[in-house]
């Protein structure tokens, strides 16, 4: 099967939705797919076997400069054009994504949209409320050109329903089990997230550091906790205002981790803390859990998805000041507790597999081409056999005849 994946971001920028689309693409491969990415900034020009296209795009200035909105010009319809797709993805369609979606139209190909950053909740958080009514309608609308929308929590799922999205499904949770271990714990990276006071307890921070993450909520209990320290890991356009609320608080900003130090850094805390209230997912929840440690999240968004309250962490009401603190609290003070709630974590995370994922989305991608008027294959191919051999749906290809 070939893919056409058009993205509103990529490599270099690290976050939630590059994390899941890189894995995807690893798995996707490995099942022997092609993929043509399409993406803004500078990416790298391949990602494993699969093409990346590099598209003009300009900052999304003032409000947020590392975030780059993609162009549509005549190198994206001649990359289009050569690939020669039997399907496309949308991840995200509201620039260059969107684009994707209409070009699928005007080519009469099949399409699917997927929806990983809660748009209009960002804008009432960037200080953007008014433009959040036509932002919602918009989403609608790119999406209900795909003929398979794919959310990636719960919760989501019923967001996109109410909203009058149509042909909605789940792309199931998953997280890399063997780069995130509780085994990753590292004495000195634990001596630098502490300030080197190994002895203190650590509540952990991984994301972007952005208005929308709602960081601030983290203040108030840390000055209530003593013994207690805080390591924000990550970098964006708030850090240095966090900088400033969070000084003398003895918290560690570390910038940016990536592979190993990321790793480490999650193993060696003793709670993950996670308030914010915008998250389709939280990605960053799930690698926590994998890495052994509980977390103390907001319940909002996809969080509730991705955290089972009282079993692999606490859910807090938004905006419960006293309830967070207190959930620290009770984990940072109690071993036995935050020792059976992290092990309980990582027995999940170990059943939340990439591949078992991928194979998901790539029925989605045969339910979309199937949608779209498809004829069954005579033989299965790799789209339509599982890693053990089992078949994954009834096989298909698409109107070009290519699987």
């Amino acid at each position: 099967m070939r893919i056409a994946v058009f993205t509103e971001t990529f490599l270099p920028n690290v976050d939630g939705v590059v994390t899941q689309l890189t894995r995807t693409l690893e798995e996707l491969g490995k099942m022997g797919h092609e993929a043509l990415v399409l993406a803004p900034g500078e990416p790298p020009d391949r990602y494993g076997s699969h093409i990346v296209a590099r598209v003009g795009s300009f900052p999304f200035r003032p409000w947020y400069p590392e975030i780059r909105a993609g162009l549509p010009t005549p190198r994206v319809e001649r990359a289009l054009t050569a690939f020669r797709p039997d399907v496309v993805h949308a991840v995200n369609p509201v620039c260059l994504a969107a684009y994707g979606a209409l070009s699928a139209r005007w080519r009469d190909l099949p399409l699917l949209a997927s929806f990983h950053t809660d748009i209009p909740q960002y804008l009432s958080a960037l200080g953007l409320g008014p433009l959040r009514g036509a932002a919602q309608r918009w989403i609608r609308a790119t999406h209900n050109l795909a003929q398979v929308n794919l959310r990636t929590s719960g919760p989501m799922v019923e967001k996109a329903t109410g909203m009058g999205i149509r042909n909605v499904a789940l792309w199931p949770k998953a997280v890399d089990t063997r780069s995130f271990s509780p085994a990753k714990a590292c004495p000195a990276m634990r001596f630098r997230l502490t300030h080197g006071h190994p002895e203190d307890r650590l509540v952990l921070s991984v994301g972007r550091l952005s208005r929308e993450k709602n960081l601030e909520a983290l203040l108030e209990p840390i000055r209530r906790l003593p013994g207690t320290r805080l390591a924000v890991v990550g970098d964006g356009p708030h850090r240095a205002e966090l900088e400033r609320r969070f000084a003398g608080t003895g918290t560690v900003f570390t910038g940016c981790l990536r592979g190993e130090q990321l790793a480490a850094a999650y193993a060696s805390a003793d709670v993950f803390a996670f308030p914010s209230t915008t998250e389709t997912l939280g990605l960053v929840a799930l690698e926590s859990l994998a890495s052994g440690v509980p977390v103390v999240g907001a319940r909002a968004g996809g969080i509730p998805f991705a955290v089972d309250h009282e079993t692999t962490g606490f859910l807090v009401v938004p905006g419960d000041t006293d309830g967070f603190t207190a959930r620290l609290r009770q984990l940072l003070g109690n071993d036995v507790l935050r020792a059976r709630m992290g092990a309980a974590g990582r027995v999940e995370a170990e059943s939340l597999g990439w591949r078992a994922a991928t194979e998901s989305v790539v029925g989605s991608y045969q339910r979309a081409i199937q949608r779209h008027g498809a004829r069954p294959l005579a033989h299965p191919g790799p789209s339509s056999v599982r890693h053990d051999g089992q078949p994954l749906l009834s096989p298909v290809v698409s109107p070009t005849g290519r699987t």
